[in-house]
């Protein structure tokens, strides 16, 4: 509720003036008295209803007065209706699910910290399209570009490590999320790749499918997921059972490097899981849908009710005072 003419309402700063007023004139009013030697017999009459009658006089014109200020000052419903025109990204998020994934130095291992914070980064995204392409040594899509996230977050969810042949094929991911986004009619195409490893599998090297990306106007992002040195990796022991055993990180940088520089991306190294959030972070970003936003703006007089309101009253006070109450003096 908006007001057209709030100055209105200092009207109101009046009511208690004319309570004030007839209050006064009740209370100093001139009446008509006789003499009695005793009042004892007038105690229990029941006496004329009309005599308190007089007080819902005053009490339906000061309705009538405010509904009146209230009506001047032009209370407004605000309609407001915002249309948004977003200009949605394509985004393939390709993910490393070889079996050295498992290594713990991100928490609470490699493949888990990228999957929730992948999850996270679809969480915050609007009106763009977003893809998942998973590989080892062979690359497959999970989920095609999509505006459903609940699916593809639950889908997500269904990835499981150890599913096809361990190895590393980069190039095969990358060629498979170019196949998703090739024909793709956005303005903006992504790429966000995260491995831990080199290439070591697949028919496609990572930089001939980056010059692939360029042709498409593709933009890839790398992420080098693993600390540097070594590794806690977990291994089953079948007399201790679950034990660790460091391995070698051995991210092929210059490669992601150079397979990002290519398509216009970056490359970043995460070496824990809240550097990874951040990492995705940046991407979020530096890769924003463009919303444009119309608002339409329509009010909505109702004045009229309360000016009802106000003729009403007064007309009520009216009938009270010149018709109930005739011949009945109130003051």
């Amino acid at each position: 509720m908006e007001w057209a003419n709030p100055e209105w309402f200092w009207a109101l700063a009046f009511v208690p003036v004319v309570i004030g007023l007839y209050l006064y004139r009740y209370f100093t009013r001139k009446t008509a008295s006789l003499t009695f030697s005793s009042v004892s017999f007038f105690e229990n009459l029941p006496g004329n209803w009309k005599s308190h009658l007089h007080w819902l006089t005053l009490l339906l014109f000061v309705l009538g007065l405010i509904s009146l200020i209230v009506a001047l000052a032009r209370p407004q419903l605000k309609l407001t209706t915002i249309e948004r025109n977003a200009e949605g990204i394509d985004i393939v998020m390709v993910l490393d699910m070889s079996t050295s994934m498992r290594a713990e130095d991100l928490k609470p291992n490699r493949f888990e910290a990228a999957r929730e914070v992948a999850k996270a980064f679809v969480d915050k995204r609007i009106s763009d399209r977003i893809g998942l392409v998973s590989f080892a040594m062979k690359s497959f899509t999970v989920c095609p570009p999509t505006l459903d996230y609940r699916l593809l977050k639950q889908l997500l969810d269904e990835v499981k490590m150890g599913v096809i042949e361990d190895g590393t094929a980069i190039g095969m991911g990358i060629a498979t999320a170019i196949n998703r986004l090739k024909d793709s009619e956005a303005k903006s195409k992504i790429i966000i790749l995260l491995t831990d490893g080199q290439n070591n599998s697949g028919e496609i090297d990572p930089v001939t499918a980056a010059d692939l990306a360029v042709t498409f106007g593709i933009k890839i992002y790398t992420i080098g997921a693993g600390t540097r040195g070594t590794a806690p990796y977990p291994v089953q022991d079948p007399i201790f059972g679950r034990r660790y055993r460091n391995i070698e990180v051995n991210i092929d940088e210059e490669m992601l490097t150079k397979v990002a520089q290519l398509t216009g991306g970056q490359y970043y190294r995460a070496t824990d899981t809240d550097q990874l959030a951040s990492i995705y972070d940046q991407i979020d970003q530096l890769e924003k849908s463009k919303v444009e936003e119309i608002i339409y703006t329509d009010y909505e007089d109702q004045y009229a009710r309360y000016l009802g309101f106000a003729v009403c009253f007064f007309f009520i006070g009216f009938l009270v005072d010149r018709i109930w109450l005739r011949g009945f003096t109130q003051y």
